[in-house]
């Protein structure tokens, strides 16, 4: 082995080595920073939960549903569909191309 082939051995290694450490760092970072989300969301629940304990209980009033007029026409058509067949014949008939 030659000392050329020992110095790129040898740079190789390092290069790996600083890699390894950077991944390290990255990572505790990364943790440090995901605790920092935990720990606030946290603080934010307890507030949230302390808050809603303070205020007086909400009461629900439920609406009353109207009964439909006579000759009103509801939300649906009486109308019925037609088949799929007989829509798919209507579009041909009508130029679409399907």
């Amino acid at each position: 082995m030659t000392k050329d082939d020992r110095d790129r051995a040898e740079a190789r290694f390092n290069k790996a080595a600083k890699a390894a450490d950077e991944g390290k760092s990255s990572r505790s970072d990364r943790d440090a920073a995901a605790k920092a989300v935990i720990d606030n969301m946290a603080r934010l629940k307890a507030l949230r939960l302390a808050r809603e304990a303070a205020e007086p209980a909400r009461t629900v009033v439920a609406k009353k549903k109207s009964a439909p007029k006579s000759g009103a026409k509801s939300g649906k058509s009486s109308a019925k569909t037609p088949a799929l067949g007989e829509w798919l014949a209507s579009q041909v008939n009508g130029g679409r191309r399907t």
